[in-house]
């Protein structure tokens, strides 16, 4: 307990680190590592000690800190002080090396910390407000000093790092934002004592035009890869069959980015398709990956210095296991799958190097001797048969004492203080020889040591010495052989991690009955027999899926106004929709009959009413900020869906904001695909004026007492809601039942719901009457021509606004 200015400390031995490193780390704690600085037998004075590794929460290289399967990712925030600006955003994982960087608005680096959900992040102390305000506070934050968030300082880092002169290699030299946040990551690594860093080959820019746009409320409510409550299955729980961490990593990095190019789609589709239809080769890569070790982080350990013999072994082996893989693709007459195979390396040098320096079952430290194989270095071998000989001579010196003295019982040991003795129980120690000297007296027994004893101890202890030095020496030179070749090895770390993700797509298509999808460049969806991926996997042994048809297009179908009864399955048709399209543009088969899908380049959601209250919001100041941000960001390629829209507010306001909602969507030029589920049956009336919004409902079969959810949808509106008859199902008592039904009847009766449709009727026909009352009115029909005359398709924002104005003059002459 110290005065406020000094820093609490605590500490634990090394030979605890294991014990306790992972759970001070993992809760969000920075550990330091002390070792000593240098060797105790070259100095007289107290031995130099100092801090060599400082671990935190995002700069981890031990096993225990870092799950297999999951990035461990550090990121930097730079906000630039000037408004508008991009806020720039970059994330290391120092385990594998991979480094990205990228800059765009709040919402964007919101979706990206969703993404990459970083373990720490960066930010500059003086906007410590800001974030906070921004990002809220459940983020693992570190703030650095403000000069280090500077274009110069981080051009300087980063080319020096890279050995590079332009950062046009990497295409990131317009990302200045992007640039500075990734030379914070530097500085800080530095910081943390982490200098050994050749693993970090490329920063890779983080292309926005390249993936599928989906804000974090689509990736939280499709439950992709973070679960809603702690029994939720993600998507990612039933797709992810890869055998290898560096497989689980990519995955979920391919579900976070589905993809945008036909023909990388197409591309991954292809290869999915060969491996189901191959069978040998299906075999083969599920036999090798088997045997692959997480090369990534392996070769990253190497370059930091943190590898140990059996791990060097692993890796060598790893590279062993990826030959026939290489072997067998290049003989393929898939092109996409001989490219692959193409461009994995057999690193035979390093494979063969290994094999000659390290025996195959080496210790788990360089200092446990043992590692280093016969043959590779003479002088090794040479102190080794001195120890062996030694320690023979030693059994031999033994048998011949005990017959000279008559002493049966002797023992030859060795401790720290006096080395070797010799122990001679007490019953016999009248019968030592007078040439022996007493060194130690115990209970039962006493100890001596003689000259040849002595002799010998200094042959074998001198050889020890010497051997561990020399083991060491070899150790470190094998390792420095290896280390050009990283690069390569890198890459094949990522050709393997490819190929799996691949084979568990195969592996989900064989297990789920998937189908390969069509995607092409049309604006349509057509969905046959859809299933939802994750529902159809949790039911009750026996229970098929109920599938469904969904067609969206931009001439005919373009919003589907599903009705039908809370728990008829609404929601899971809307977002079955959405998790095929993301399936398929991930490269993968999908749950459905068949499917074509015209490629979405924005996915939108809004389900539910989620609560916000924690951050002093409405559920329904929620649901319309949700909402406001899906019609303030819409293009042609959109798919949104919209599930009970205006639930949150009284029937009323909730009708008339889903029917403007739905008007806009329809009227809007982008002609957005739509699904909209709602239980203001109100809706269905949509369809009798707007041309491309179609009514369908999840069907249900009426018995006297009973209801029972088909789960299929139909043509048509719906014209019950069956909310009475779902809180009897919950066990709602009889009398607020029998309440419920008399007051729907009552209602029913007073024809409140037409009067509603009559009035939505009614307002909507004036809106599109708009100028048309008066057409003989020679203004009005100036004004008619004016604006049938203007061409949209080639007008500026600014000279619509200008002919806006324009017509604005006529009216008010």
């Amino acid at each position: 307990a110290g005065s406020d200015s000094e820093t609490a400390l605590a500490g634990f031995p090394h030979h605890s680190i294991n014990t306790y490193l992972p759970k001070l780390v993992k809760s969000g704690l920075r550990v330091a590592i002390c070792d000593q600085l240098e060797d105790p037998k070259m100095t007289k004075t107290i031995v130099k000690r100092g801090v060599t590794e400082v671990i935190t929460p995002g700069v981890a290289l031990n096993d225990d800190v870092l799950e297999t399967k999951k990035n461990n990712f550090l990121s930097a925030i730079h906000f630039s002080k000037k408004k508008n600006k991009p806020i720039g955003v970059s994330f290391l994982d120092i385990s594998t090396g991979e480094f990205l960087t990228s800059q765009g608005n709040i919402e964007y680096i919101d979706k990206l910390f969703q993404n990459f959900k970083p373990n720490e992040i960066l930010v500059q102390k003086q906007f410590k407000q800001q974030f906070k305000e921004l990002f809220g506070s459940n983020l693992q934050t570190f703030y650095l000093e403000d000069w280090i968030f500077n274009i110069d300082y981080a051009t300087e880092s980063i080319q020096n790092h890279f050995k590079i002169k332009s950062f046009k290699g990497f295409g990131i030299e317009d990302l200045k934002s992007g640039i500075i946040a990734s030379g914070a990551i530097l500085f800080y690594l530095n910081e943390t004592q982490h200098k050994q860093l050749a693993h970090i080959t490329h920063i890779t820019r983080i292309a926005k035009d390249n993936y599928v746009w989906m804000d974090k409320f689509t990736i939280r409510n499709l439950e992709l890869y973070y679960a809603n409550s702690a029994e939720a299955v993600t998507l990612l729980d039933i797709i992810d069959n890869t055998i290898s961490a560096m497989g689980g990593r990519l995955l979920k990095r391919w579900l976070a980015l589905p993809l945008k190019n036909i023909e990388q789609i197409n591309n991954r589709n292809t290869i999915v398709k060969y491996l189901i239809d191959k069978s040998n080769f299906y075999k083969l890569l599920n036999y090798q990956i088997n045997q692959i070790s997480d090369i990534e982080r392996l070769i990253s350990k190497l370059a930091t210095e943190k590898i140990n013999p059996r791990e060097v072994v692993l890796l060598k082996d790893s590279l062993q296991a990826i030959l026939p893989i290489k072997e067998s693709a290049e003989k393929s007459n898939n092109l996409s799958v001989k490219e692959i195979g193409q461009s994995l390396h057999t690193c035979n040098k390093v494979i063969t190097e290994i094999n000659r320096v390290l025996i195959n079952n080496s210790p788990v430290h360089i200092s446990k001797g043992n590692a280093i194989a016969e043959g590779v270095s003479a002088e090794l071998d040479e102190l080794r048969s001195i120890k062996n000989l030694g320690k023979d001579y030693l059994d031999k010196m033994l048998i011949r004492e005990s017959k000279q003295t008559n002493i049966p019982s002797l023992k030859i040991d060795f401790n720290n203080v006096f080395g070797y003795y010799i122990e001679v129980r007490n019953t016999h120690k009248n019968k030592v020889p007078e040439e022996w000297i007493r060194k130690q007296t115990l209970v039962n027994a006493e100890r001596y040591i003689t000259e040849e004893l002595k002799e010998y101890e200094v042959k074998i202890l001198g050889a020890e010495e010497k051997i561990t030095v020399l083991e060491k020496e070899i150790y470190n030179n094998l390792l420095k052989f290896i280390l050009p070749f990283l690069k390569k090895i890198q890459q094949n770390a990522k050709n393997i991690a490819k190929l799996d993700c691949l084979l568990s797509f195969a592996t989900t298509a064989i297990k789920n009955n998937y189908t390969k999808p069509i995607v092409d460049s049309s604006k349509t969806i057509e969905i046959k027999n859809g299933r939802h991926p994750v529902i159809e996997k949790q039911l009750p042994i026996g229970e098929e899926y109920v599938a469904n048809d969904i067609i969206l297009n931009q001439e005919q179908q373009q919003i589907i106004m599903i009705t039908g009864p809370n728990m008829s399955g609404k929601s899971a048709i809307l977002r079955q929709t959405a998790l095929i399209v993301l399936l398929a543009q991930m490269g993968s088969y999908v749950p459905a009959q068949n499917a074509k899908i015209g490629v979405v380049d924005k996915i939108f959601t809004r389900v539910g009413a989620s609560d916000n209250i924690s951050m002093g919001e409405s559920t329904f100041m929620v649901e319309m900020n949700e909402t406001a941000s899906i019609l303030n960001n819409l293009s042609e390629r959109s798919l949104i869906l919209l599930d009970e829209i205006g639930r949150g507010t009284s029937t009323y306001d909730g009708i008339s904001i889903a029917w403007a909602i739905a008007e806009y969507l329809h009227e809007h030029p982008t002609k957005a695909k739509t699904l909209f589920a709602t239980h203001y049956h109100e809706l269905n009336d949509m369809q009798q004026t707007f041309k491309r919004i179609k009514n369908y409902n999840v069907s249900v079969k009426e018995l006297k007492d009973n209801v029972i959810f088909l789960r299929k949808l139909v043509a048509g509106g719906s014209k019950h809601s069956f909310g009475i008859y779902v809180a009897k199902l919950a066990g709602m008592p009889n009398v607020v039942i029998n309440k419920a039904n008399k007051i729907l009847k009552r209602l029913e009766k007073s024809h409140a719901s037409d009067d509603i449709k009559e009035k939505l009727k009614k307002e909507t026909e004036q809106d599109l009457q708009l100028s048309f009352f008066k057409l003989d009115d020679p203004l009005l029909e100036e004004i008619k021509d004016e604006i049938l005359s203007v061409n949209i398709d080639t007008l500026t924002p600014i000279e619509a606004l200008m002919k806006l104005n324009e017509i604005k003059r006529m009216l008010g002459k």
